[in-house]
């Protein structure tokens, strides 16, 4: 499949414009392109403006609506639960880790949970955001039932990703991960792209190795069977079992704590029912800053410096390679399939916002 490098601010003007022809304001627009183009600029493409088809169609449809009025629905100085029926993940969520942020300024913790909202993005622009405070950023989301427990062949659990960020010098440790073998947003790439899945990442209705990224997705859809295997892939001896368990834990910090629905019961893709935890953790409890930080640092860089395995040449920690993709694509441009830009067409024509005015493809 084609792919065509775009201007990341051309792109992020047409995608703004869009959601305030929804009814966005112009700042919880742009709060939504942001997270969508971190994404992209991370070189996380299954999370970035191939999803805008997502939000078109759950908002034309009702699940996501553009005036949703969250509510703080229980709350203690370090911890908060937001009811947010409908809302846009990543408006809420923005507005739930800075909640968090603050109680940790105070108190030294916040933790905000939030249900009955929307896919929020990649988990780790929110801890991003904690560390820019000075802090520790964790964040999870549940999804809709995607991955399988071990020895089934039923989708149980989301992909239920783990962000975590601390601030180090001269990158600052960035873990995003779901805790599946890979995300549903690969899954759609790897159809977009007609190619077939390599084994050991999805299972049939049957719960047997799949190749076929189609199949699979109609399963997961149609609630069929089958779905994506865990972290660790099929089997206990490969450490199925390890992201298994990772999955219930996120559902425990998310669905189970703000009394949302689990993954086995989200209906509709996941819209209108998903639930995150966001947290921020000011580390200075645990003594001197400059010290933790440095000590932080130290860590990274013998990671770096420790040696390479033959044929390689650099070990990297994680958020460096992020970092330097998002350096890359400011200059160069976001590589777009040619699917996701007639998605992209196809939205602007329906909104009286065309894309070839904002964005220059030749």
């Amino acid at each position: 499949m084609a792919y065509i490098n775009i201007d990341v601010n051309e792109v992020r003007k047409f995608c703004e414009a869009v959601f305030q022809k929804r009814g966005y304001t112009a700042q919880e627009s742009a709060d939504i392109v942001d997270v969508l183009l971190t994404a992209d600029l991370y070189g996380i493409e299954s999370h970035g403006i191939q999803r805008l088809i997502r939000y078109h169609l759950a908002i034309e449809e009702g699940s996501i609506v553009p005036d949703a009025k969250p509510e703080i629905i229980h709350q203690t100085p370090i911890s908060a639960v937001i009811d947010a029926p409908k809302s846009m993940g990543q408006v809420v969520a923005k507005n739930a880790m800075n909640m968090a942020i603050e109680m940790a300024k105070k108190t030294g913790i916040g933790m905000v949970c939030v249900r009955g909202s929307n896919h929020y993005g990649i988990a780790g622009y929110y801890t991003k955001m904690a560390a820019e405070a000075d802090m520790v950023g964790i964040s999870m989301t549940n999804t809709e039932a995607i991955a399988i427990p071990t020895n089934g062949k039923k989708a149980m659990l989301g992909t239920s990703p783990i962000a975590v960020c601390m601030p180090a010098d001269p990158v600052d440790f960035w873990y995003d991960a779901a805790t599946t073998v890979i995300t549903r947003g690969k899954l759609e790439v790897y159809k977009k792209k007609e190619l077939p899945v390599p084994l050991g990442w999805v299972a049939d209705e049957n719960g047997q190795d799949c190749d076929d990224a189609e199949r699979v997705l109609k399963n997961i859809i149609g609630k069929l069977g089958g779905g994506i295997f865990p972290l660790g892939g099929c089997y206990e001896d490969t450490g199925s079992h390890k992201g298994y368990g990772l999955g219930v834990i996120v559902e425990m910090f998310t669905a189970i704590f703000a009394g949302g629905t689990t993954s086995p019961h989200v209906k509709n893709s996941g819209n209108a029912d998903t639930s995150f935890c966001l947290m921020a953790i000011d580390y200075g409890v645990f003594g001197d800053k400059k010290e933790i930080k440095a000590r932080m640092s130290t860590l990274l860089q013998e990671l770096r410096e420790s040696p390479k395995a033959d044929g390689k040449d650099r070990i990297f920690t994680h958020g460096e390679k992020e970092v330097e993709s998002a350096a890359d694509k400011q200059v160069n441009g976001i590589p777009v399939n040619e699917k996701t830009l007639a998605e992209m067409r196809m939205i602007g024509e329906t909104l009286g916002v065309p894309f070839d005015d904002y964005v220059k493809t030749v």
